[in-house]
């Protein structure tokens, strides 16, 4: 049988901790407080070092090596956060670091990574097979693989999070988090279980990259044959073998959103919250937004990490606004005669809604001699002013293609 991680595992990495990481505020969040009807509290390690919780377990585990290992080097794998927390452990711990990311890792955290002190090598198309690369070359040089989460003083020092939650906020009731290979969760689910086992310790997966459910069926890891969500940083295919029975074990449900509830928190994060959250960060927060999960309050939600590339963000924010029925995308072909764009936006400013940009087609083959084809971006009020926008351009005569709504 696997040998859990101890409450004075989780203590003793705290104080390692001490003068290295920092003690993250825990912030009230006043919409989803309402949205619940009881107090809901965020707990903000997208400001930590690094800017996410991964430093912490990435410094426990790097200042326990020999001096033979730190001589040796360390190796890790990582699509952005582990990365960034092994680059800055093995700088303050004073050993060198490589680390494999995928090719398609956010170009703001590997430029982080690398501003770290790292050397960064760019292989596979997903952390696992970043993972394998980075196995083998710990193989072939001596360099010591520090696991983003399969490993004892990995999962201790992210248990550490849970300590200061349980500080911050004697009264919880439930803890909302990400869930990715599990080393978060593991290691908060010690620290509460042993402290406060009343508190319910809940996981958060994206559905398209959920590998713990089929896993907890089955008894035993089990690997997605495929996965992609935009939360990179929990886009993990198969649960660790220590984490699996630590999740088994301590963790009370394991719960998925959907990709449109993950930017559809980090919209409201943005907005209402004014956080800057990547979209692992966020899925505890998408949960409680898609009442994905029963919660009894006070709660508090992690947001892991803040790590988010401004592209990316450019285009959460669009399909966030979209998803909260605040950003409508449509076609309408219309005659084409002269002043006939001039009506169609005159009706839509009739209807208080504000056009974002606009784009004239007349050579699309599928359209008719005599007819053009108009693609509109529009900013709405709500799901209920998009019906009745679409309603009214219909009435009018046009036809009418939604491309995005909510």
């Amino acid at each position: 049988m696997t040998e859990l991680v101890s409450l004075d595992d989780v203590r003793a990495a705290r104080e390692l901790l001490a003068g290295v990481v920092r003690t993250t505020p825990l912030e009230p969040s006043r919409p989803l407080t309402a949205g619940l009807g009881g107090p809901v509290w965020l707990k903000c390690e997208n400001m930590q070092r690094a800017g996410s919780f991964k430093v912490r377990g990435a410094y426990v585990r790097i200042s326990r090596l020999s001096a033979a290992e730190r001589a040796n080097g360390v190796v890790a794998a990582s699509a952005g956060n582990h990365a960034q927390g092994v680059a800055l452990a093995a700088g303050l711990v004073g050993t060198h670091a490589t680390v494999f990311m995928p090719v398609n890792a956010p170009l703001p955290k590997v430029a982080a990574t690398k501003g770290y002190g790292a050397q960064v090598e760019l292989v596979g198309n997903t952390v696992d097979e970043s993972l394998v690369a980075a196995q083998a070359f710990a193989e072939r040089t001596g360099t010591t693989l520090i696991h983003p989460f399969d490993h004892p003083d990995v999962i201790a020092g992210q248990g550490t999070v849970a300590l200061e939650i349980l500080e911050q906020c004697p009264e919880v009731r439930t803890i909302v988090t990400g869930l990715g290979g599990g080393g978060l969760v593991s290691g908060m689910a010690v620290a509460v279980k042993a402290l406060r086992p009343a508190v319910r310790v809940i996981g958060v997966q994206a559905a398209s990259a959920a590998a713990f459910p089929p896993s907890l069926v089955a008894g035993e890891p089990v690997r997605l044959p495929s996965f992609s969500t935009i939360a990179d940083g929990i886009a993990v295919g198969r649960p660790g073998e220590l984490t699996f029975p630590h999740v088994h074990k301590l963790v009370d449900e394991v719960v998925t959103v959907a990709e449109e509830d993950i930017s559809r928190a980090l919209l409201m994060l943005l907005e209402r919250g004014k956080q800057v959250v990547e979209p692992a960060g966020a899925v505890g927060v998408a949960a409680l937004l898609a009442n994905a999960v029963e919660v009894e309050a006070p709660v508090v939600a992690v947001l892991s990490g803040g790590n988010i590339d401004p592209l990316l963000m450019l285009r959460v924010i669009e399909h966030g606004l979209a998803a909260a029925g605040r950003y409508l995308r449509i076609t309408v072909r219309c005659t084409d005669r002269p002043g006939q764009l001039a009506s169609l936006l005159s009706e839509i400013a009739e209807h208080r809604a504000n056009v974002v940009d606009v784009e004239h087609q007349r050579a699309n083959p599928h359209l008719r001699l005599g007819e053009v084809e108009v693609a509109l971006s529009v900013e709405i009020r709500g799901v209920e002013h998009s019906d009745m926008l679409i309603s009214a351009l219909r009435t009018s005569g046009y036809q009418v293609v939604v491309a995005c709504a909510a």
